[in-house]
Protein backbone atom coordinates (compact mmCIF):
# COMPACT_ATOMS: atom_id res chain seq x y z
CA UNK A 1 0.00 0.00 0.00
CA UNK A 2 1.05 3.64 -0.86
CA UNK A 3 1.57 6.01 2.47
CA UNK A 4 0.73 9.25 1.29
CA UNK A 5 -0.84 11.97 3.79
CA UNK A 6 -1.88 14.26 1.26
CA UNK A 7 -4.41 11.49 -0.92
CA UNK A 8 -8.17 11.84 -0.35
CA UNK A 9 -11.00 11.10 -2.62
CA UNK A 10 -9.58 8.17 -4.23
CA UNK A 11 -12.59 6.98 -5.23
CA UNK A 12 -12.82 10.28 -7.94
CA UNK A 13 -8.75 10.62 -8.20
CA UNK A 14 -7.27 7.16 -8.20
CA UNK A 15 -6.05 6.61 -11.53
CA UNK A 16 -5.56 2.79 -11.60
CA UNK A 17 -7.91 0.00 -10.48
CA UNK A 18 -5.64 -2.04 -8.88
CA UNK A 19 -3.19 -1.67 -5.63
CA UNK A 20 -4.22 0.11 -2.20
CA UNK A 21 -3.70 3.77 -0.93
CA UNK A 22 -4.10 5.49 2.61
CA UNK A 23 -6.47 7.78 3.51
CA UNK A 24 -8.30 8.74 6.24
CA UNK A 25 -11.21 6.36 7.27
CA UNK A 26 -13.38 9.16 8.54
CA UNK A 27 -12.88 11.35 5.57
CA UNK A 28 -12.97 11.64 1.66
CA UNK A 29 -15.98 10.27 -1.31
CA UNK A 30 -17.19 7.19 -0.42
CA UNK A 31 -16.68 4.11 -2.59
CA UNK A 32 -16.37 0.39 -1.51
CA UNK A 33 -13.35 0.10 -0.13
CA UNK A 34 -11.64 3.06 -1.40
CA UNK A 35 -12.09 1.71 -4.97
CA UNK A 36 -12.39 3.95 -8.01
CA UNK A 37 -15.36 4.91 -9.57
CA UNK A 38 -15.79 3.54 -12.87
CA UNK A 39 -17.76 1.98 -15.67
CA UNK A 40 -14.74 1.27 -17.95
CA UNK A 41 -14.53 -2.46 -17.69
CA UNK A 42 -11.65 -3.10 -19.54
CA UNK A 43 -8.95 -5.44 -17.61
CA UNK A 44 -11.45 -5.42 -14.39
CA UNK A 45 -12.24 -8.77 -12.72
CA UNK A 46 -15.18 -7.25 -10.51
CA UNK A 47 -17.54 -4.78 -10.25
CA UNK A 48 -19.16 -3.96 -6.92
CA UNK A 49 -22.73 -2.31 -7.73
CA UNK A 50 -25.98 -0.87 -5.73
CA UNK A 51 -29.34 -1.48 -6.13
CA UNK A 52 -31.44 1.14 -4.29
CA UNK A 53 -34.65 -0.67 -3.89
CA UNK A 54 -36.75 -1.82 -1.33
CA UNK A 55 -40.19 -2.10 -2.51
CA UNK A 56 -40.93 -5.62 -2.40
CA UNK A 57 -40.31 -5.82 1.88
CA UNK A 58 -43.17 -7.08 3.51
CA UNK A 59 -42.36 -5.70 7.35
CA UNK A 60 -39.73 -2.94 7.71
CA UNK A 61 -38.34 -0.67 4.62
CA UNK A 62 -35.62 1.40 4.45
CA UNK A 63 -32.87 -1.32 2.66
CA UNK A 64 -32.57 1.03 -0.08
CA UNK A 65 -30.07 2.94 1.95
CA UNK A 66 -27.92 -0.11 2.05
CA UNK A 67 -25.48 0.29 -0.40
CA UNK A 68 -24.68 3.70 0.78
CA UNK A 69 -24.11 2.49 3.96
CA UNK A 70 -21.68 -0.74 3.20
CA UNK A 71 -19.45 1.52 1.27
CA UNK A 72 -19.51 4.09 4.02
CA UNK A 73 -18.59 1.29 6.51
CA UNK A 74 -16.16 -0.07 4.64
CA UNK A 75 -13.47 2.13 4.85
CA UNK A 76 -12.04 1.31 8.04
CA UNK A 77 -11.33 -1.92 6.68
CA UNK A 78 -9.64 0.07 2.84
CA UNK A 79 -6.49 0.62 4.73
CA UNK A 80 -4.70 -2.25 5.87
CA UNK A 81 -4.35 -5.93 4.33
CA UNK A 82 -6.99 -8.50 4.73
CA UNK A 83 -7.38 -9.88 8.13
CA UNK A 84 -6.35 -12.78 8.39
CA UNK A 85 -5.00 -13.45 4.84
CA UNK A 86 -2.24 -11.12 5.05
CA UNK A 87 -2.37 -9.40 1.33
CA UNK A 88 -3.79 -6.66 -0.38
CA UNK A 89 -6.62 -7.73 -2.22
CA UNK A 90 -5.98 -5.48 -5.04
CA UNK A 91 -2.41 -6.44 -5.59
CA UNK A 92 -4.14 -8.91 -7.25
CA UNK A 93 -8.00 -8.15 -8.46
CA UNK A 94 -8.91 -5.46 -10.46
CA UNK A 95 -11.79 -4.12 -8.65
CA UNK A 96 -14.41 -1.09 -9.04
CA UNK A 97 -17.09 0.53 -7.92
CA UNK A 98 -19.36 0.92 -10.75
CA UNK A 99 -22.20 2.94 -8.67
CA UNK A 100 -25.45 2.32 -8.28
CA UNK A 101 -28.27 0.80 -10.85
CA UNK A 102 -30.23 4.15 -11.53
CA UNK A 103 -34.65 2.83 -11.07
CA UNK A 104 -37.40 4.76 -11.45
CA UNK A 105 -39.47 4.48 -8.44
CA UNK A 106 -42.61 5.67 -10.06
CA UNK A 107 -42.80 2.75 -12.31
CA UNK A 108 -42.47 -0.47 -10.10
CA UNK A 109 -43.38 -2.87 -12.42
CA UNK A 110 -40.02 -1.50 -14.73
CA UNK A 111 -37.46 -2.15 -11.90
CA UNK A 112 -36.64 -6.00 -12.56
CA UNK A 113 -36.10 -5.70 -16.30
CA UNK A 114 -34.27 -2.89 -15.48
CA UNK A 115 -31.50 -4.74 -12.67
CA UNK A 116 -31.59 -7.39 -15.23
CA UNK A 117 -30.24 -5.16 -17.86
CA UNK A 118 -27.82 -3.47 -15.52
CA UNK A 119 -26.07 -6.37 -14.67
CA UNK A 120 -26.19 -8.07 -18.61
CA UNK A 121 -24.12 -4.59 -19.28
CA UNK A 122 -21.52 -5.35 -16.84
CA UNK A 123 -21.44 -9.62 -17.28
CA UNK A 124 -21.16 -8.94 -20.85
CA UNK A 125 -17.70 -7.63 -20.46
CA UNK A 126 -16.58 -10.81 -18.45
CA UNK A 127 -16.82 -8.68 -15.62
CA UNK A 128 -17.93 -10.54 -11.82
CA UNK A 129 -20.68 -8.65 -9.67
CA UNK A 130 -20.40 -7.72 -6.28
CA UNK A 131 -23.92 -6.43 -6.05
CA UNK A 132 -25.26 -4.50 -2.90
CA UNK A 133 -29.11 -4.25 -1.87
CA UNK A 134 -31.61 -3.48 -1.51
CA UNK A 135 -34.17 -6.17 -0.70
CA UNK A 136 -33.49 -9.56 -1.05
CA UNK A 137 -36.27 -9.00 -4.16
CA UNK A 138 -33.26 -7.83 -6.20
CA UNK A 139 -31.08 -11.52 -6.59
CA UNK A 140 -34.17 -12.63 -8.80
CA UNK A 141 -33.54 -9.80 -11.40
CA UNK A 142 -29.58 -10.36 -10.97
CA UNK A 143 -29.85 -14.25 -10.94
CA UNK A 144 -31.78 -14.32 -14.21
CA UNK A 145 -28.97 -12.69 -16.28
CA UNK A 146 -26.29 -14.77 -14.60
CA UNK A 147 -28.49 -17.92 -15.94
CA UNK A 148 -28.25 -16.25 -19.10
CA UNK A 149 -24.48 -16.32 -19.30
CA UNK A 150 -23.88 -19.35 -16.96
CA UNK A 151 -26.75 -21.63 -17.68
CA UNK A 152 -28.77 -22.62 -14.50
CA UNK A 153 -26.27 -22.04 -11.77
CA UNK A 154 -26.26 -23.58 -7.76
CA UNK A 155 -27.52 -21.02 -5.33
CA UNK A 156 -25.69 -20.77 -2.34
CA UNK A 157 -28.42 -18.54 0.06
CA UNK A 158 -27.29 -17.07 3.58
CA UNK A 159 -30.34 -15.90 5.13
CA UNK A 160 -32.93 -16.22 8.35
CA UNK A 161 -35.84 -17.19 5.39
CA UNK A 162 -36.62 -19.69 2.61
CA UNK A 163 -37.70 -16.97 0.40
CA UNK A 164 -39.45 -20.22 -0.99
CA UNK A 165 -42.83 -19.51 -0.18
CA UNK A 166 -45.55 -19.74 -2.71
CA UNK A 167 -46.97 -15.94 -3.51
CA UNK A 168 -49.74 -17.16 -5.93
CA UNK A 169 -47.68 -15.39 -8.39
CA UNK A 170 -46.59 -12.12 -7.15
CA UNK A 171 -44.04 -9.71 -9.60
CA UNK A 172 -42.57 -8.32 -6.75
CA UNK A 173 -41.87 -10.06 -3.59
CA UNK A 174 -38.64 -10.60 -0.97
CA UNK A 175 -40.25 -14.02 0.08
CA UNK A 176 -41.17 -15.90 -2.95
CA UNK A 177 -38.31 -14.83 -5.50
CA UNK A 178 -36.17 -18.32 -5.25
CA UNK A 179 -39.33 -20.49 -6.01
CA UNK A 180 -39.61 -18.27 -9.10
CA UNK A 181 -35.75 -18.63 -9.69
CA UNK A 182 -36.46 -22.58 -9.79
CA UNK A 183 -39.54 -22.56 -11.69
CA UNK A 184 -37.99 -20.17 -14.36
CA UNK A 185 -34.91 -22.94 -14.13
CA UNK A 186 -32.65 -20.44 -13.58
CA UNK A 187 -31.31 -22.66 -10.40
CA UNK A 188 -30.68 -25.89 -9.73
CA UNK A 189 -32.54 -26.82 -6.28
CA UNK A 190 -30.88 -30.58 -6.35
CA UNK A 191 -27.52 -28.30 -6.06
CA UNK A 192 -28.36 -25.55 -3.90
CA UNK A 193 -28.35 -25.16 -0.45
CA UNK A 194 -29.60 -22.64 2.35
CA UNK A 195 -27.75 -21.66 5.52
CA UNK A 196 -28.77 -19.92 8.73
CA UNK A 197 -32.58 -20.20 8.05
CA UNK A 198 -34.88 -19.91 10.75
CA UNK A 199 -38.62 -19.68 9.56
CA UNK A 200 -40.86 -22.52 8.80
CA UNK A 201 -42.06 -23.62 5.23
CA UNK A 202 -44.37 -27.00 4.26
CA UNK A 203 -41.62 -27.45 1.30
CA UNK A 204 -38.16 -27.45 0.80
CA UNK A 205 -38.49 -27.32 -2.79
CA UNK A 206 -35.70 -29.75 -3.53
CA UNK A 207 -33.28 -27.58 -1.55
CA UNK A 208 -30.55 -28.35 1.18
CA UNK A 209 -31.29 -26.90 4.19
CA UNK A 210 -29.01 -26.40 6.91
CA UNK A 211 -30.36 -24.08 9.84
CA UNK A 212 -28.99 -22.11 11.90
CA UNK A 213 -30.00 -24.55 14.76
CA UNK A 214 -27.70 -27.35 12.91
CA UNK A 215 -25.07 -25.01 11.89
CA UNK A 216 -24.97 -23.79 16.12
CA UNK A 217 -24.88 -27.79 16.70
CA UNK A 218 -22.63 -29.12 14.30
CA UNK A 219 -19.85 -26.39 13.24
CA UNK A 220 -18.35 -24.26 11.08
CA UNK A 221 -16.39 -27.91 9.28
CA UNK A 222 -19.11 -29.23 8.88
CA UNK A 223 -21.60 -26.98 7.69
CA UNK A 224 -18.10 -26.10 4.61
CA UNK A 225 -18.27 -29.65 4.36
CA UNK A 226 -22.07 -30.23 3.71
CA UNK A 227 -22.06 -26.76 1.57
CA UNK A 228 -19.17 -28.38 -0.81
CA UNK A 229 -20.81 -31.51 -1.02
CA UNK A 230 -24.06 -30.54 -2.41
CA UNK A 231 -22.37 -28.01 -4.66
CA UNK A 232 -19.51 -29.03 -6.21
CA UNK A 233 -18.76 -27.60 -8.97
CA UNK A 234 -21.35 -26.30 -10.41
CA UNK A 235 -21.66 -22.85 -11.30
CA UNK A 236 -22.58 -20.80 -7.95
CA UNK A 237 -24.41 -17.81 -7.00
CA UNK A 238 -23.97 -16.45 -3.68
CA UNK A 239 -26.58 -14.48 -2.28
CA UNK A 240 -26.45 -13.21 1.64
CA UNK A 241 -29.24 -11.72 3.52
CA UNK A 242 -27.84 -10.17 6.72
CA UNK A 243 -30.58 -11.30 8.30
CA UNK A 244 -29.43 -14.70 8.27
CA UNK A 245 -27.21 -13.12 11.19
CA UNK A 246 -28.36 -12.71 15.03
CA UNK A 247 -30.07 -9.78 15.57
CA UNK A 248 -27.75 -9.17 18.19
CA UNK A 249 -24.64 -8.84 15.51
CA UNK A 250 -27.33 -7.41 12.60
CA UNK A 251 -30.18 -5.02 14.08
CA UNK A 252 -30.02 -3.23 11.07
CA UNK A 253 -32.29 -5.25 8.65
CA UNK A 254 -36.33 -5.24 7.72
CA UNK A 255 -37.06 -8.65 9.27
CA UNK A 256 -34.88 -9.91 11.94
CA UNK A 257 -34.99 -13.05 13.65
CA UNK A 258 -33.50 -14.25 17.01
CA UNK A 259 -31.43 -17.46 17.00
CA UNK A 260 -28.87 -16.88 13.50
CA UNK A 261 -25.68 -16.82 13.25
CA UNK A 262 -22.69 -14.83 15.09
CA UNK A 263 -20.36 -12.44 12.60
CA UNK A 264 -17.16 -14.79 13.21
CA UNK A 265 -19.27 -17.79 11.87
CA UNK A 266 -20.62 -16.31 8.65
CA UNK A 267 -17.09 -14.73 8.01
CA UNK A 268 -15.51 -18.60 8.52
CA UNK A 269 -17.91 -19.88 6.11
CA UNK A 270 -17.10 -17.24 3.55
CA UNK A 271 -13.72 -18.11 4.22
CA UNK A 272 -13.79 -21.64 3.81
CA UNK A 273 -15.64 -21.38 0.20
CA UNK A 274 -12.14 -21.03 -1.67
CA UNK A 275 -13.39 -24.69 -3.73
CA UNK A 276 -16.59 -23.18 -5.55
CA UNK A 277 -17.39 -22.28 -8.68
CA UNK A 278 -18.47 -18.64 -7.60
CA UNK A 279 -19.76 -16.40 -10.51
CA UNK A 280 -21.24 -14.03 -8.57
CA UNK A 281 -22.33 -12.80 -5.49
CA UNK A 282 -24.97 -10.33 -3.87
CA UNK A 283 -25.33 -8.74 -0.31
CA UNK A 284 -29.24 -7.40 0.51
CA UNK A 285 -31.00 -6.48 3.19
CA UNK A 286 -29.07 -3.98 4.90
CA UNK A 287 -31.33 -0.99 6.61
CA UNK A 288 -28.98 1.54 8.24
CA UNK A 289 -32.59 3.31 9.67
CA UNK A 290 -32.53 0.34 12.16
CA UNK A 291 -28.68 -0.03 13.00
CA UNK A 292 -26.78 0.72 15.98
CA UNK A 293 -23.34 2.21 15.64
CA UNK A 294 -23.02 0.81 12.02
CA UNK A 295 -22.66 -2.50 13.12
CA UNK A 296 -24.82 -4.27 10.80
CA UNK A 297 -23.67 -1.74 8.09
CA UNK A 298 -19.51 -3.30 9.22
CA UNK A 299 -20.35 -6.83 9.46
CA UNK A 300 -22.36 -6.10 5.68
CA UNK A 301 -18.33 -4.73 4.24
CA UNK A 302 -16.57 -7.73 6.41
CA UNK A 303 -18.81 -10.11 4.47
CA UNK A 304 -18.22 -9.14 1.30
CA UNK A 305 -14.65 -7.51 1.76
CA UNK A 306 -13.76 -11.16 2.60
CA UNK A 307 -15.59 -12.54 -0.49
CA UNK A 308 -13.07 -10.33 -2.40
CA UNK A 309 -10.43 -12.20 -0.78
CA UNK A 310 -11.20 -15.88 -1.31
CA UNK A 311 -11.54 -14.66 -5.14
CA UNK A 312 -8.07 -13.01 -4.78
CA UNK A 313 -6.89 -16.23 -3.32
CA UNK A 314 -8.57 -18.31 -5.95
CA UNK A 315 -6.85 -15.87 -8.72
CA UNK A 316 -3.16 -16.63 -7.09
CA UNK A 317 -3.16 -14.03 -3.86
CA UNK A 318 -0.79 -15.98 -1.72
CA UNK A 319 -1.87 -15.83 2.31
CA UNK A 320 0.70 -14.84 5.07
CA UNK A 321 -0.90 -14.95 8.40
CA UNK A 322 0.35 -14.00 11.37
CA UNK A 323 -0.18 -15.53 14.77
CA UNK A 324 -2.79 -18.73 15.24
CA UNK A 325 -5.26 -18.45 12.66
Amino acid sequence: MTVDYNSTDAAFMKKEVKGSEYEMTYAGALSFLRRKYSRDLDGVDIAVSGIPFDGAVTNRPGCRFGPRAVRGASTELASLKAFPFGFDIFDTLAVVDYGDCALDPHDPQSIPGTITDHARGILASDTMMLTFGGDHFVSLPLIRAHAEKHGPVALLQFDAHCDTWDDGGSTLNHGSMFLHAANEGLIRAEKSAQVGLRTYNDHDHGFEILTSPWVHRNGIDATLNAIHDRIGDTPCYISFDIDCLDPAFAPGTGTPIPGGLMSWQALELIRGLTPLNMIGFDLVEVSPAYDHADITAMAAANVAHDWLAVMAMKAGAKPAPIGKI
